[in-house]
């Protein structure tokens, strides 16, 4: 598990299950307090990352850096997170959900 987000933008288009993301086609931004800016995008299940928010983004995720390392450790709930205004979104909703597939845990 990459210790810091920075690391897990880095590692995820080598840790996505190809086999869930088959047929996404979507973009998301991802605003990390503290820690960057960064996009990912998911063509017919091939992830690419880099830095810096498109502004084509399906859906724009901001959160602290706290509460993202916490969903991505499976510590914390991102739709509890949303309904408590920890994680925000900004965009396609539907987008966002299929957003799950990405995480491995």
């Amino acid at each position: 598990m990459p210790g810091t987000v920075q690391e897990f933008f880095e590692t995820l288009p080598s840790q996505a299950d190809t086999s869930q993301t088959a047929g996404m086609n979507n973009s998301y931004g991802f605003d990390i307090e503290g820690a960057g800016q960064w996009t990912v995008k998911v063509v017919d299940g091939s992830v690419s990352v880099h830095d810096g928010i498109d502004d084509d983004a399906d859906v724009t995720i901001s959160a602290s850096q706290e509460v993202f390392q916490k969903i991505v450790a499976g510590e914390q709930n991102p739709t509890s997170a949303y309904m408590t205004g920890k994680l925000k979104l900004k965009g396609d909703m539907g987008a966002a959900m299929k957003l799950q597939k990405l995480f491995p845990n």
